[in-house]
């Protein structure tokens, strides 16, 4: 089955490259009765998926059993996965049939696997290995043909290393790991998305199609979908319901997005590589800038005073207001370019912010608003052997640093800094 075929069996939309590798990915694990692990945020369609590999599978003619293991209360999922005999535990009038007897011969689907209680983890392993197990409160040992896919949206890794989850079952569960990528970071599908969800509510609710503005799509496209393509279906759908003008504009979609204030802010996800904006990082690092430069004038004065003779102070450095990484000496002046340092041990393409702008100054508040590049390396950034400032000083330097560029208004430095007006009067409090 071609990719396209795929898409329209089992519904799902885009022609993302991301999407492509998880489609091809699927096409590849279908086939062989192989235990495939799904991982991805809350909300990217991971049962979906499962869907597919099922419908591709050799027991696409059998069950799939979706089982929500987060859901199940901890004293009954062991029960509700193998079983329990009349009168295993209080209630239990009658003998149960578990989700493994259900889907023998077919495919078990186990949602948020990383809920699972550490003692039902040792009877799953037990089944994943040997394909028996027994009912509780029974001593039968029974057998089930069953192929299992398992999801989770949490780092299985991490929960391992922090004794929440047996390292043998995860290395069991993950023969295959299938990475679905977060909606942010498949931007060109989602207004096909949207558009399908608001085609599918219309006819359900018997209301006209809404089709967006050139600006409504391109907000959509900027927004960083934290719930992904759940929050983008309930998206549609209150736009279908509630909103009376058609075409659909930036101000009438604005409102629906999650993160959007009453003051027309847009929490929107940064784009790698560009120098528009301010964000938390980037401010840290240029109160960083100021701390070094005025800590190496002081010493400058003290060891000249020291000697007897005049200070040599230090150039102080201005920063330029079209570049964030470019400063000027105040005598003369004269451009000077900050060169970044060596790359973090971590990936800053992989790194997402939020920030919020105001509608006022950016028209319908959709513009483009992305993280400036901040500089790669502390130790450089405070290079002369100056040691780190703690976290209390670096602070307390931010707060001194955003009030002295909004001469004094809270409400803006607060916003710079991406805390609440609240919590900045309550920190200059306790200094």
């Amino acid at each position: 089955m071609d990719r396209q075929a795929l898409q329209e069996r089992f519904g799902i939309l885009g022609d993302s490259p991301a999407l492509r590798r998880v489609l091809e990915r699927i096409r590849q694990v279908a086939p062989p009765d192989i235990t495939v692990l799904l991982e991805g945020e809350s909300g990217v369609g991971k049962e979906l998926v499962a869907s597919a590999i099922h419908g591709l599978s050799k027991r696409r003619h059998k069950r799939l059993v979706v089982v929500n293991c987060g859901a199940i209360p901890e004293g009954l999922i062991e029960s509700e996965l193998f079983g329990a005999e009349k009168g295993a535990y209080t209630g239990a009038t009658d003998r149960r049939t578990g989700f493994f007897e259900e889907a023998d011969g077919g495919t078990l689907f186990l949602d948020e696997i990383g809920e699972m209680p550490l003692q039902a983890q040792v009877r799953l392993l037990r089944v994943l290995e040997t394909g028996q197990f027994s009912r509780v409160g029974g001593t039968a040992t029974l057998t089930s043909d069953v192929r299992v896919i398992a999801a989770t949206n949490k780092n299985l890794g991490a929960e391992v290393r922090r004794g929440e989850f047996r390292e043998d079952l995860y290395y069991r569960l993950s023969t295959v790991v299938l990475q679905i990528p977060p909606l942010r970071d498949r931007t060109e599908d989602v207004v096909p998305l949207f558009e399908a969800f608001v085609a599918r509510y219309a006819r359900q609710y018997e209301a006209p199609f809404l089709r967006l503005t050139p600006e409504a799509a391109a907000l959509m496209q900027r927004y960083n979908w934290p719930g992904n393509v759940r929050e983008l279906r309930n998206v549609a759908e209150q736009a279908v319901v509630m909103v009376r003008q058609n075409p659909l504009t930036a101000e009438a979609v604005r409102p629906l997005l999650r993160g959007v204030t009453a003051g027309g802010g847009l929490a929107l996800a940064a784009r790698p590589g560009t120098t528009d904006g301010t964000t938390e990082r980037g401010l840290f690092y240029r109160a960083l800038l100021d701390i070094r430069a005025e800590i190496r004038e002081l010493r400058s004065m003290l060891q000249a005073g020291a000697a007897g003779g005049e200070p040599v102070l230090d150039r102080t450095l201005v920063q330029s207001p079209s570049d964030p990484y470019t400063f000027f000496d105040r005598e003369p002046q004269q451009e000077v370019a900050y060169e970044p340092p060596a790359p973090l041990p971590f990936d800053a393409a992989d790194t997402h912010f939020e920030v919020e702008v105001e509608g006022d100054d950016y028209g319908d508040g959709a513009a483009q608003v992305t993280a400036p590049q901040a500089p790669d390396s502390i130790e450089e950034v405070l290079a002369g052997g100056l040691p780190l400032p703690t976290m209390e000083q670096a602070e307390a330097a931010l707060i001194a640093e955003a009030l002295r560029r909004f001469d004094g208004n809270r409400r803006q430095s607060a916003d710079a800094l991406g805390i609440s007006e609240r919590t900045l009067y309550r920190k200059l409090k306790e200094e």
